[in-house]
Order: structure tokens, then sequence, then C-alpha cells
């Protein structure tokens, strides 16, 4: 496998479609999948035959659309992103039309049939923490974002939001030169720093 490039997609607006089987209603990786997406203000559309209450319920909200049926071929051609939660055929054939289209297609529990990986994702604010084993063992990745989420706490959101504000106000200051700001915004990112304002919480 050739190394992977580490990505992180603004979703906003960008359709994305979500293909299921029968099995979709049972698994509560679809709703999963659906909320990271509605989470990132993405433009979800859902094929699946059945669907669960609430895949139901944020289609009748119109938080997404939901047509019950089995996929067909032409359904990826307008998607940016494709998550495939079906059998091993209908995942063929989702995979298949994306590489056409060069869409991202991510198959669930199904590698061959992917050209992206979702990775266990550590959230703290506009903190993220990524991490991805390309498939090769989703459970480590979750083993590795529980210690990370133990190592990285809440404040962190905080923290990471006021560096933020920080960066933009020395970017605004015109009579600041260009190594001062580097070496504050190096310092104020430091263990150190972070330490002086959990104390102070």
């Amino acid at each position: 496998m050739n190394a992977l490039y580490p990505l992180f997609l603004n979703l906003q607006g960008r359709v994305c479609l979500v293909v299921g089987g029968n099995e979709m209603a049972e698994a509560g990786m679809a709703e999963t999948k659906i909320r990271e997406l509605l989470d990132a203000d993405a433009s979800i559309r859902v094929i699946a035959p059945v669907a669960t209450d609430q895949i139901a319920q944020w289609s009748q909200a119109g938080r997404l659309r939901w047509e019950a049926r089995a996929y067909e071929t032409g359904d990826a051609r307008d998607a940016f992103l494709v998550v495939s939660i079906a059998d091993a055929k209908t995942n063929a054939q989702v995979f298949e039309e994306a590489e056409m289209h060069r869409t991202f297609c991510n198959a669930v529990d199904d590698i061959e049939h992917c050209n992206c990986y979702a990775s266990a994702v550590v959230r703290r604010g506009p903190l993220q923490i990524a991490i991805s084993t390309a498939g090769k063992s989703p459970a480590l990745a979750q083993r590795l974002r529980k210690e990370l989420e133990e190592r990285f706490g809440e404040e962190y959101a905080l923290w990471v939001t006021r560096l933020g504000e920080l960066r933009s106000r020395l970017f605004q200051d015109q009579a600041i030169d260009s190594e001062t700001r580097r070496r504050t915004l190096h310092e104020q990112a430091s263990a150190s720093a972070f330490d002086a304002f959990r104390s102070s919480l």
C-alpha cells in the first residue's frame, strides 16, 4: 500500500452520499457516520431500502434526504464523498462508480472498496487529532483514541480557541515583526504555557 496523505476535509455544503442495504437499519454505524456528516454541515443524501427511526426523523426534519430504494448506477455522479454501508456487491458497484468520477469513497469494513479511510478522532473544539491504521485495525485506532482523550482533556478546546485569537491579533498588528510573532506564537503554544493556562481555570 502506498503511504496515505492525511487530510481534513471541509464538507460544508458539499454533497455526501451514504449508501446502505437492508442491514443498514440495524447498523449503529450508519447513524454514527451520518451524525459525523451532519456535524460537518454536509449536504447529505441517503440511499437505502430501510433506515433507522433516527435517520427517518432526520429526513423528515429536512436535515438530510433519504431515498428508500437500492443503489443504482449514476447515484454517485454528483457526490463529493460516498460512504457505503452495504453488502460487498453493492460496495463494489459504488466504488467502481466513485473511481470513475474521482470521488472519495469509504466502504465501511471493506478495505478493497475504499480510496479513503475514516479516522478515529479526538475532538476538543477546534483541536482534532485523527488516528488511522489505513483500515488495518479500527480496533487499535479506537484504543489509541481513548488513550489520547485521557491525555488531552476538554480544557484544550478553550486553550486552542484562545491561541487562535492571539494569532489573529498578532497578524493584525503590523508593528510586530515576523520573528517576534513566530517566537510569541511558539511560546504561547508551549507545554509550560498550557500548564499556566490550566492552573488559571
